[in-house]
């Protein structure tokens, strides 16, 4: 998961949104989680809702553009996203698509998880009139387009790119999905008060593991703990010397960053020199394909989460799930990131009226304001537009195709909650 606050970011175990592709198609699922910048885009228009929406007036529409993954290493995260929006908007709007008779037309375009496609497609839609922009997958893309917005004052919401950077942007940037701080601090409730426990960091010595390591230090290290590295050159092969390292280091808590195609790799190394008897073992727990992946040691790790279908149980998860699964889609990690935009969207479009075209109005609206989401309760937080909402912990039980994730606890939206970020811009 995607845990840093440089971007491109990825989270613990490949949770984040924005990754770099890995070899064969399980395990490319593994890396989605840190950013990408591949690969082509493509443009292709929608509509939600009809004339029939709003009794056949000719109110003007609401042009939403959505620039997010459709292609690329996160394609996977993408699809989640979208599915959920439209699943978020037809809840919003309870099933007419419209706002005070104003249709909300929805454009898409693909990002391929490229920030210098997502910045010309953003640039595109604002040309046309869109006053609304939503998506980002990546970090990368994410921490791009917010300046755009900012620069041509549009209401920019990012999906599921966790980038603490994002949160603070400016005033036009909120987000719809949680952020790398919220996963440290979950990380960190393994241990309870970190004074004085050591953390150890098992990553790869690269972008994605560094910016762990300075994450885990700004949120552990700040409040008394103890934390050490073992990295590991993301060419090796054979991580048993690392796995070896981190049981030699004896740390309180073994927080692991990994993606890539090495990932099985490394549980099976981990699970062999016995590291599970001698500390608490915590990563990020991705996307449901992943889970064969962490093999048998899969029952012996320590999971933190942002959601998987069925993890919080609201009447709001219900009604995304019942959309998702009959539109022939299956909520997942950020399923909920899409339907949230959705809410944010349309809250803000009601407060003005039915209108997009005073974006002041459209954030005044937003911050600040608190909703029952998919997660439970949640608030944007008026001073930094951080999203403030439950976080899990999470067990997974059986291995390979039968590994089912449960949540252990639940941690409140406070309990999480990442300190208040001054507003750029």
């Amino acid at each position: 998961m995607r845990s840093s606050t440089a971007a491109p970011t990825r989270t613990a175990s490949g949770a984040s949104a924005g990754a770099a592709g890995a070899a064969g198609p399980a395990r490319r699922l593994v890396a989605l989680a840190a950013c990408a910048l591949l690969a082509a885009g493509c443009a292709e228009a929608g509509t939600a809702g009809t004339s029939a929406a709003d009794g056949g007036s000719a109110k003007s529409p609401v042009k939403v553009g959505l620039v997010y993954s459709r292609t690329g290493p996160l394609a996977a995260y993408g699809k989640q996203y979208l599915e959920g929006f439209k699943a978020g908007l037809s809840y919003a709007t309870k099933g007419s698509g419209a706002v005070d008779g104003h249709r909300i037309e929805i454009e898409e375009q693909d990002d391929a998880g490229d920030p210098a496609k997502a910045v010309s497609a953003a640039k595109d839609l604002i040309g046309k009139g869109h006053k609304i922009l939503a998506g980002s997958t990546a970090s990368g893309v994410a921490l791009q387009v917010g300046p755009i917005a900012a620069q041509n004052k549009v209401l920019f919401i990012s999906g599921p790119a966790a980038a603490d950077k994002v949160t603070g942007l400016n005033k036009y940037t909120f987000r719809s999905g949680r952020q790398s701080y919220q996963d440290i601090r979950t990380a960190a409730s393994f241990i309870g008060d970190a004074k004085g426990r050591k953390v150890t960091v098992l990553a790869q010595d690269n972008a994605f593991g560094q910016a762990n390591v300075a994450a885990v230090k700004a949120v552990l290290g700040g409040q008394g703990a103890t934390v050490d590295a073992v990295l590991a050159p993301p060419s090796a092969t054979d991580l048993t010397p690392f796995a070896t390292q981190a049981k030699t280091a004896k740390p309180d808590l073994l927080f692991v960053a990994w993606a890539g195609d090495t990932s099985a790799a490394l549980w099976t190394a981990l699970n062999q020199q016995d590291v599970f008897a001698e500390t608490k073992v915590v990563t990020g727990l991705d996307l449901a394909a992943s889970y064969p992946l962490f093999g048998p040691a899969g029952e012996k790790i320590s999971f933190l989460n942002h959601y998987f279908g069925g993890a919080a149980g609201t009447p709001v998860e219900k009604a995304m799930d019942e959309a998702v699964t009959a539109a022939g889609g299956k909520p997942d990690i950020f399923t909920p990131d899409g339907f949230t935009a959705a809410q944010l969207i349309v809250h803000a479009v009601e407060a003005a009226h039915g209108s997009a075209d005073d974006t002041s109005a459209l954030v005044k609206a937003l911050e600040g304001w608190s909703f029952d989401g998919v997660k439970g309760r949640t608030t944007v937080r008026a001073e930094d537009h951080a999203l403030l909402q439950p976080m899990f912990q999470v067990k997974l039980t059986g291995n390979g195709a039968a590994a089912k994730p449960s949540v252990a606890r639940t941690l409140t939206a406070d309990e999480v909650a990442p300190p208040v970020t001054p507003m750029a811009g």
